[in-house]
């Protein structure tokens, strides 16, 4: 232990605050209904905005992660707070314009998102090489567990001061919250180890030689965890879009129970993300897939015929426990095979597919919905994508290590 380190465990505190601010956006199917009756906007216009911002954080975790490395991670960090924060202000002077709906929740807030999701994963990757899979675990619980402390308090505000005015409520409350964490963001000192640790054979080859950002975006095996990413994200990202909504129509309850459940599905999120990195560092990153992929497809094909309340929320707890192991295993299951020390860029390109299925799962069940006037077609659509997809995690196997770089020749006398 290098003398005058920070207490790596204040740092994993703050990073799981600042992702606890970030996950609010996991709330957003809380606005859906009084956008829609206030605005008189339709399901997919209104659900668009949600799409935009998870795109746009995908390319935006991108960006931060490249940035981390030049800057550190403190500074991407404020930025993220900043913009975050802005967005979602901004948001309250939509006043019925879309665009501007779009622009400031969707895309300022979505940069805002990106980059700071970023921060907390690639940095405690490296403060805890002895815990890898439990502390990306970790890491993004707090951003699956947003809603869980946002639906309820969103709710609320909506019901007293409307949609556009808690806008600006929880964006200057999450200016506050991001920017005041990120301040305790900080790599560890180079060559640090916790105390009594050391690697293992195969860390150390990793160690000794990690994948470059560029070496790494051209193996097939990188292709192949952004697919399994995708897939799994499409499913869940799909149920929290239309939670409250798709709840209320289902069993007929009202928007408050509908809300508990927004909270109750963020809770899931959060704890899958735990769960699931931390049975990974027991039974391998790969059969946490294994098991995730087949769960679900059987979920997905049994909630069209469910009318209870309580039903449809320990089926939406499952789907979200998966949804959420998804994103606490990968960042563990990419650095173990790329290596920890460019796992920022590697693992930020990959969240693009975050933003793509941000895209394909809100608007498959929005559209689906809108054109039927039921969930049945989307959600068996995505029993059979679930299924399909067993077959990928099967196939995806550890890259051959890099090969070290040849020592220069002495120079001629």
């Amino acid at each position: 232990m290098v003398a005058n380190t920070p207490n790596r465990w204040v740092i994993a505190l703050a990073g799981v605050v600042m992702q606890i601010a970030l996950g609010a956006v996991y709330a957003w199917s809380v606005f859906r209904i009084p956008l829609t009756k206030t605005f008189a906007w339709t399901i997919p216009q209104v659900t668009l905005t949600f799409t935009i911002a998870i795109f746009v954080l995908g390319f935006a975790a991108f960006a931060g992660g490249i940035w981390l490395r030049r800057s550190g991670p403190r500074v991407v960090a404020l930025t993220a707070g900043v913009l975050y924060g802005a967005g979602v202000f901004l948001a309250s002077f939509t006043d019925g314009r879309l665009w501007w709906l779009y622009a400031s929740y969707g895309v300022l807030g979505g940069v805002g998102l990106g980059l700071g999701y970023i921060v907390p994963v690639a940095t405690l990757v490296k403060w805890f090489p002895d815990k890898r899979g439990l502390i990306t675990g970790i890491a993004v619980t707090g951003f699956g567990s947003g809603a869980l402390i946002t639906a309820p308090i969103a709710t609320r505000l909506i019901a007293s001061v409307g949609a556009l005015q808690t806008f600006a409520i929880l964006g200057a409350a999450y200016f506050v919250t991001v920017v005041s964490t990120a301040l305790v963001m900080q790599n560890p000192p180079a060559g640090y180890r916790p105390e009594g640790w050391r690697p293992s054979a195969a860390q150390q080859q990793r160690v000794a030689r990690p994948y470059a950002f560029d070496e790494a975006i051209r193996t097939w095996q990188w292709y192949g965890l952004w697919l399994l990413l995708f897939l799994n994200t499409t499913a869940g990202i799909a149920i929290i879009s239309q939670a409250a909504p798709m709840v209320q129509e289902i069993t007929n309850v009202d928007a408050a129970q509908a809300a508990s459940l927004v909270g109750i599905i963020s809770i899931a999120n959060g704890a899958g993300r735990l769960l699931w990195a931390w049975l990974s560092d027991a039974i391998g990153r790969r059969a946490v897939f294994l098991i995730m992929f087949p769960l679900q497809a059987a979920i997905f094909a049994v909630l069209p015929t469910v009318t209870s309340f309580s039903a449809f929320t320990a089926l939406a707890i499952a789907v979200l426990l998966c949804y959420g192991g998804g994103f606490g295993t990968m960042p563990a299951l990419a650095a173990d095979y790329f290596g920890a020390e460019n796992v920022g860029s590697i693992y930020g390109l990959m969240l693009t597919a975050w933003g793509f299925a941000g895209v394909l799962g809100p608007t498959l069940i929005a559209t689906l919905r809108e054109s039927n006037g039921r969930y049945d077609q989307a959600l068996y659509l995505i029993a059979a994508l679930m299924l399909l997809s067993t077959i990928i995690p099967l196939l995806v196997r550890p890259p051959t290590a890099p090969q070290a770089e040849p020592a220069a020749m002495p120079a001629k006398a």
